[in-house]
C-alpha cells in the first residue's frame, strides 16, 4: 500500500512539474513571438487634372510685305516672326508704324501700311507753254484743247508741265488710266495717289478730259 501511495504521489508531482513547464513555456512564447506586421495600402489620391498643350497660332499678314497669306506659329509668337515668315517688309512699308513686339493671337490680322510719300514743291520755274497765235495747241493723239492739257492721252513730259506734277506723279496718272480706263471729269484726276484738293485747285485750269 505504501508502495502505491509513493507512486501515486510521483505521478501527482510529475502531472504539476509537466503543467508548471507547459506554462513557463507558454509565457515564453508569448514574450518571444514577434509583434504581427501591418500592412495598410495608401488612400486614393485624386488624379491631376490634365494641362492643355497650347495649339498653333493662325495670323493673316497683309500689306506691304513679300507674300500676303495665313501663316501659323506656335505659341508665344510676336509679330516680328510672323513678318518674318511673309518674307519681310517691302520697299514701300511703313515700318514704323508696326509694332514688332506685340504678342500674337489666333485670328488676328497683321496689315503692314504703306509709307506715305509726300511730294514737295519746289519754287523752280514751270515750263512756260507757248501758244500758237490760235491759242489752241495739239494734244497728243487727240484733237485741239484749247491751251489744256488732256489728261487722258498727254504723255509723261506734257503731265510733268503741271503745276505740282512731277514725273513721279505723272508716272501714277498714267498707270491709273492704264488700269481704270479713261477719266470721265477733271476732277476724277483726285483718286491718283499724290492727288489731293490743294493739287487739284492748282491744275484744274489747266486740264481737260477731252471732248
Amino acid at each position: 500500500m505504501l508502495g502505491k501511495k509513493v507512486d501515486v504521489v510521483w505521478v501527482m508531482v510529475g502531472g504539476a512539474i509537466g503543467g508548471v513547464l507547459v506554462l513557463v513555456a507558454m509565457v515564453l512564447s508569448q514574450q518571444t513571438r514577434p509583434a504581427p506586421i501591418m500592412i495598410e495600402p495608401p488612400l486614393p489620391t485624386g488624379t491631376p487634372m490634365a494641362t492643355a498643350t497650347p495649339g498653333p497660332i493662325r495670323v493673316y499678314v497683309s500689306g506691304e510685305v513679300v507674300q500676303v497669306d495665313v501663316y501659323e506659329l506656335p505659341a508665344g509668337s510676336i509679330v516680328a516672326d510672323a513678318i518674318r515668315l511673309a518674307g519681310d517688309f517691302t520697299a514701300e512699308a511703313a515700318v514704323e508704324r508696326v509694332n514688332l513686339a506685340q504678342p500674337l493671337v489666333d485670328g488676328m490680322q497683321i496689315n503692314v501700311p504703306r509709307r506715305v510719300v509726300v511730294e514737295v514743291e519746289t519754287d523752280e520755274a514751270q515750263p512756260v507753254i507757248q501758244l500758237p497765235a490760235n491759242g489752241l495747241i495739239d494734244a497728243p493723239g487727240g484733237p485741239a484743247t484749247g491751251g489744256r492739257v488732256n489728261i487722258n492721252t498727254a504723255g509723261l513730259e506734257e503731265l510733268d508741265t503741271l503745276p505740282g506734277v512731277g514725273p513721279a506723279t505723272a508716272e501714277k496718272i498714267i498707270a491709273h488710266r492704264e488700269e481704270n480706263g479713261h477719266f470721265a471729269r477733271i476732277e476724277d484726276i483726285m483718286d491718283v495717289s499724290g492727288i489731293g484738293e490743294a493739287k487739284f485747285e492748282a491744275m484744274k485750269d489747266l486740264i481737260t478730259v477731252g471732248g
